[in-house]
């Protein structure tokens, strides 16, 4: 049995399955995807044993909200006593001293986690082929690639190896992955879901979430997830909303309508979709956003330069990789870094060390903070007259391995995604259509701050509608 959600690992408990059939009906269903190269490593002693002994707490009635269920991590997350390396030979045998937040809130309620999902080196990529481990395989197209970062996550979750996965956003990394493999990927409101235990990219866009079969799935396992940590001053203490909306005013921005690069048949379901909800009772009002071309550049400039400070830490001489060639300090830390961290990664340090140089810092980095907030504010003034916005999640279906070699290419993958991250709003990609050539494509859901459980309830009104 492919179990895809928490509803139906409930049904099958209660149709007298136990935790431990439904771990080795994973493990079964892992083996024989082996190809898709989503798993980095499997915790199959481990959830065997977690199992027996969460079956005796389910027969005594005391088990937690996700008994049974199973759950994936990107290699990006902690886990105490597990070996994490941001898919990155820089963290080579590196093993975690402490759990991240937002895992041990589902581990507290019965998860049983079952292995760690290969990714982008460092969450950077958004194709999951610049992992050490080799690229990951779209499972509904093993010619393609899933997206990224978080392609092993969105894979694991679309091909039931898992119940869900856990991913991060940073620039899209949930998002679009979702969108090429039919899956519910959403990324909470900035501040929602604690980043402890999160190896950092960069820390003012990163973000914990969820990738599920279901958007029922999707809200319970964030609203988990939330509430205040005192291990991260960014999160916060707000409650979780329960506020539902039938029938409410959406946004469209008439330059993701209309913009160039968008596909085709993308844009023909975008058009037909907004059409079809309006005639169903939606208010639709449509709105210029003036900074389309500065999103991606923005991103690029300020995600980079944190980079290059996030990752000064990863030096060859506290842990991970080091150099056996170097003769002397400096050459061990020249040769460590170089030799430890891949080409996309090496690149994104030195463009974020540039934009912070002397010199360059007021040029690019201050002035790109200056228009992340004029992104933020237009953002709020649409979503304080509308209940969501409505866009594409990627310009297109999944791409073939080893097709796009040009890096600025590979980054305009994220031209629908990135707003979410630099406004720090809630956003959801559910599964919409089947292009023609037979791939699946998302549609976008961007909410206000906070609202994360209003736009999920609102999205499921939406998704009753289409």
């Amino acid at each position: 049995m492919a179990y895809g959600t928490i509803s139906e690992i409930k049904r099958a408990l209660r149709s007298g399955e136990s935790a431990l059939s439904i771990t080795k009906s994973y493990l079964k269903r892992i083996e024989q995807n082996r190809h898709l190269n989503a798993f980095i490593e499997i915790y199959e002693e481990e959830a065997l044993q977690l199992a027996k002994k969460l079956d005796e707490k389910i027969a005594r009635g005391t088990a937690g909200k996700l008994a049974g269920c199973v759950l994936a991590i990107k290699d990006n997350i902690c886990f105490q006593g597990h070996k994490v390396s941001a898919s990155s030979k820089i963290l080579e045998g590196f093993e975690s001293l402490f759990t991240a937040t937002a895992l041990q809130r589902l581990i507290d309620e019965d998860v049983i986690v079952i292995g760690r999902l290969n990714c982008d080196e460092f969450a950077m990529g958004s194709s999951n082929e610049t992992s050490v481990f080799g690229p990951v395989k779209n499972n509904l197209d093993d010619t393609k690639v899933p997206g990224g970062s978080s392609g092993g996550s969105a894979v694991a979750a679309s091909a039931r190896l898992c119940t869900f996965s856990l991913g991060s956003d940073t620039g899209g990394s949930i998002r679009q992955p979702a969108s090429w493999t039919k899956t519910y990927g959403f990324k909470p409101t900035y501040g929602r879901v604690s980043r402890y235990g999160l190896i950092a990219y960069a820390s003012s866009f990163d973000q914990i979430g969820a990738f599920t079969n279901s958007i029922e799935d999707a809200e319970l396992i964030t609203q988990l997830m939330s509430g205040k940590d005192s291990f991260d001053s960014t999160c916060s203490s707000k409650k979780w909303d329960t506020i539902t909306q039938e029938k409410g005013q959406l946004a469209v921005i008439s330059e993701y309508l209309q913009h160039p690069g968008l596909d085709p048949e993308v844009k023909s379901a975008l058009f037909y979709t907004i059409d079809k909800l309006k005639r169903s009772g939606y208010k639709i009002k449509e709105y210029s956003f003036p900074y389309m071309e500065q999103l991606v550049p923005t991103y690029y400039v300020l995600s980079t330069a944190e980079a290059s400070s996030n990752l000064s830490r990863f030096d060859g001489i506290h842990f991970g990789y080091r150099s056996n060639e170097a003769n002397g300090v400096e050459e061990m830390y020249t040769k460590s870094r170089s030799q430890g961290f891949g080409k996309e990664v090496k690149r994104r340090i030195m463009a974020g060390t540039f934009v912070l140089s002397h010199g360059y810092y007021d040029a690019y980095y201050a002035k790109a903070q200056q228009v992340r907030r004029l992104i933020k504010n237009k953002t709020k003034e649409i979503l304080n007259e509308c209940d969501a916005i409505v866009l594409p999640t990627t310009p297109g279906t999944a791409f073939a391995l080893n097709a796009i070699s040009d890096p600025i290419q590979m980054y305009l993958q994220d031209i629908f995604t990135v707003h979410a991250n630099l406004a720090g709003n809630p956003a959801l990609s559910l599964p919409w259509k089947i292009h023609s050539n037979g791939l699946p494509f998302g549609l976008q859901l961007m909410g206000d701050d906070f609202k994360d459980g209003f736009l999920l309830n609102f999205t499921k009104q939406i998704e009753k509608e289409l």
